[in-house]
């Protein structure tokens, strides 16, 4: 059996439920660690990334609750370490955890991940990612001019901050986890989508306030490390077009080219499965002889036993 070279993208439902405290949330993950070691027992090397999004509103809703000159909010590149510090460590805690039910002698290393961006990315003028509270329009007004914070109505709900949300460039991290790998250690790395930072002139690096899709940092996080199979978790086994409809049809093995007409079709949500098959897409196109798979976490069994998911070639 060819050792294989695997990036897993967890979904959200991996780490948070409807139970937000950090008991429920290690619970969840320790569940999730008990399917990702159907992979190392396979025999392929692991490297796991993971979302932070809900954790992340909820740690800024902590800061804003509580800030004061004495006790100041922390800005958004540090709240993003600080969730993919902390959920690294459960995650990197239950994995560890599950190795030793297996009797796997394997080490597991969370990396807090600089995900570096191009500082001229359109995404730093045109704010599209709501993050934090609702407020009323006079509230966004009055903290617009306290902070010079953007802010925008969504969706009928109130008004949101809106940040950046610009592509991944570079990970300033990817030696150390290519030593990891090579290592023979499981790695959890660029979780949340990284923390964002700009390369200044000087070739120095600083935190911006933004947030990058963790579907998109995943991919470039395969590409780095070359690996030979990107998997991508959802809630669904499969990827479904004319979903929720009396024709709805999963799609199994499908190509590239196949897959850029259903997004001309906009069979995909945006900000839901569109991005994740979005991030697949662009893995396979610059890794040809690659596979990128669209599936549950509970579907990784039958995944290996019989490539069971949505399984996305260059065709």
């Amino acid at each position: 059996m060819t050792k294989r070279k695997i990036v897993v993208a967890l979904g959200g439902n991996a780490i948070l439920s409807s139970d937000p405290s950090a008991q429920a949330q290690q619970e969840a993950l320790i569940e999730t660690a008990g399917h990702l070691v159907k992979l190392i027992k396979n025999g392929d090397d692991l490297i796991i990334t993971h979302g932070n999004g809900p954790q992340v509103g909820n740690l800024l809703l902590q800061h804003l609750a509580a800030d004061s000159e004495k006790n100041p909010a922390f800005p958004l590149d540090s709240l993003v370490a600080m969730t993919e510090g902390s959920i690294g460590f459960w995650l990197q805690q239950a994995l560890q955890n599950a190795l030793l039910k297996e009797g796997i002698d394997k080490e597991v290393a969370s990396v807090v991940t600089q995900v570096v961006v191009d500082k001229n990315d359109p995404a730093f003028t045109n704010l599209t990612k709501p993050i934090g509270p609702f407020y009323t329009e006079e509230e966004a007004k009055a903290e617009s001019e306290r902070t010079g914070a953007t802010f925008k109505e969504d969706a009928g709900r109130g008004w949101r901050k809106v940040v950046a949300s610009p592509k991944p460039v570079a990970i300033k991290e990817i030696e150390t986890i290519r030593t990891l790998i090579d290592a023979g250690q499981v790695v959890v790395a660029a979780g949340g989508g990284g923390i964002p930072v700009i390369k200044e002139d000087d070739g120095s690096l600083r935190g911006v306030e933004a947030v990058i899709d963790k579907d998109f940092a995943s991919q470039r996080l395969a590409e780095l490390v070359d690996a030979d199979l990107f998997i991508v978790l959802t809630g669904v086994d499969y990827v479904f077009v004319n979903f929720n409809k009396p024709d709805q049809a999963r799609l199994e093995k499908v190509s590239v080219a196949e897959l850029e007409e259903y997004i001309k079709q906009e069979q995909f949500a945006p900000g839901s499965m569109l991005p994740k098959v979005e991030a697949a897409i662009a893995f396979v196109n610059n890794k040809p002889a690659s596979k990128a798979v669209i599936t549950s976490l509970e579907n990784l069994g039958e995944l290996i036993a019989s490539e069971s998911g949505t399984i996305i070639e260059k065709g």
